[in-house]
């Protein structure tokens, strides 16, 4: 019986690997911070972001997203678009490859990426003069 468990787990280990391009591919995306899963391939957004779904994960873990590699060090949440958020997070059932989200207002044509933390941050600037000012220590009088 331990065998069988054994060679069981062997098995799946081999498919992982060959799913992610062999021991080179995995140590990569591993190197990467990017857990070794397997799942079908369910769409490609249009910043190159793959989209991948196995239900016999938990209800939480079956949907993820693997980055666009232009992104190879730098990715985040807020990179995903609007239409696949909504299926990453159980929202609906329907990928936006088969069923595409109707037009609102508060979509944007081009999803911007939260920028904090980058040089291209928002800084916002006052007009309003400071109502705390530096002490300024006394000057000796000779």
């Amino acid at each position: 019986m331990p065998v069988l468990t054994l060679l069981r787990q062997f098995g799946k280990a081999w498919k992982v690997l060959r799913f992610h391009g062999g021991i080179y591919g995995s140590f990569w995306k591993i190197l990467r911070g990017v857990d070794l899963r397997i799942g079908s391939l369910v769409g490609i957004d249009k910043y190159g972001n793959k989209y991948f779904e196995n239900n016999e994960y938990f209800m939480a873990r079956n949907r993820w997203v693997e980055y666009s590699p232009t992104r190879y060090w730098d990715f985040d949440g807020s990179q995903v678009p609007p239409e696949w958020h909504r299926w990453l997070h159980q929202m609906t059932d329907d990928p936006p490859t088969e069923v595409p989200p109707e037009p609102r207002r508060f979509i944007w044509a081009h999803h911007k990426e939260n920028l904090s933390g980058t040089r291209e941050k928002f800084v916002p600037y006052s007009t309003v003069r400071p109502k705390i000012e530096s002490w300024q220590p006394p000057q000796p009088t000779k």
